[in-house]
């Protein structure tokens, strides 16, 4: 009888997103090899068996049953980053994708053992959902990456100076440019954005509110400037007569009698001169 393994599509945490944000913390140096004490996982020669069938029949109840043997080890390496962001049960599930690639790829041939080509795959996957699902804004994947390299660079930088480097000194050893490294910088900072919820204090102390209390609203004289730089290159387009017609008609509020007038030409005349210059006002905005 087959057995599933417990694969879900992990959750993005995207209708609502942690408040604040901190990083994973990354594992160390390098990722546990095979001889070394591996919690939960233990060699076993019929699980060894099980995978050499499955290398030589690829039998896709063999995968779901060497799957929830490497459970535990899964478990193991999930429980090493930080699950403040992610439910750890999603990082378990990601585990599991990069076990089953792993299981896909894995060629005994190369040399080594299962378990030894299995844990970096693992966390590489792991790190790789970090990386790019746990980003409340969208920043681009190189500026990400530059953002995410700079804290360890500071840091290293104020260890052999003996103070803060300068953008200058930072962008050189990154070997960017200054501009490049601030847009970085800012990108970084989009990974832990303040909650419009987040309380705000006043010097003393005192409660001053929520933050997105303190944000001003929209100004409608915006939207009516847009408007009128669009009318004036409208009108622009209208031959001097027509234009004269609509500044009478509609800025001056004078009747078609009056513009009549003025212009001395008859009130059928202006009346017929405007209805053409709206409709070419209409397509002019509109397009």
């Amino acid at each position: 009888m087959a057995v599933t393994a417990p694969l879900t599509r992990p959750s993005q945490n995207e209708t609502n997103p942690p408040a604040a944000l901190s990083r994973p913390e990354p594992l160390p140096a390098d990722p546990p090899v095979a001889n070394e004490p591996l919690v939960g996982y233990t060699s076993d020669p019929e699980v060894e068996q099980m995978l050499r069938e499955f290398l030589m029949t690829r039998d896709p109840t063999l995968r779901e049953r060497l799957v929830l043997t490497h459970e535990r080890m899964v478990r193991y390496l999930a429980s090493r980053f930080d699950s403040r962001l992610v439910p750890h049960e999603d990082l378990v599930q990601v585990g599991y994708i990069g076990l089953i690639a792993a299981l896909d790829r894995f060629d005994p041939k190369r040399g080594g053992s299962f378990v030894t080509y299995a844990i970096p795959t693992i966390v590489g996957e792991i790190k790789r959902y970090f990386r790019d699902q746990t980003w409340v804004l969208k920043v681009p994947r190189r500026l990400r990456e530059l953002g995410l390299s700079l804290r360890k660079l500071r840091v290293d930088l104020e260890q052999q100076l003996g103070r803060a480097p300068t953008v200058q000194e930072m962008a050189e050893v990154a070997e960017v440019s200054e501009e490049r490294l601030l847009q970085a910088m800012e990108a970084d900072r989009a990974y832990n954005p303040y909650s419009l919820d987040a309380q705000l204090l006043a010097g003393e102390g005192d409660d001053k509110g929520a933050m997105g209390d303190s944000l001003g609203a929209e100004d409608p004289e915006f939207q009516r400037l847009e408007d009128h730089d669009a009318l004036r290159q409208a009108l622009s387009c209208l031959e001097s007569r027509q234009r004269r017609i609509i500044r009478y008609r509609f800025f001056d509020e004078l009747s078609q009698a009056e513009v009549a007038r003025r212009m001395s030409i008859s009130q059928m005349h202006v009346s017929r001169l405007e209805r053409q210059a709206l409709r070419q006002l209409r397509q002019l905005l509109a397009g």
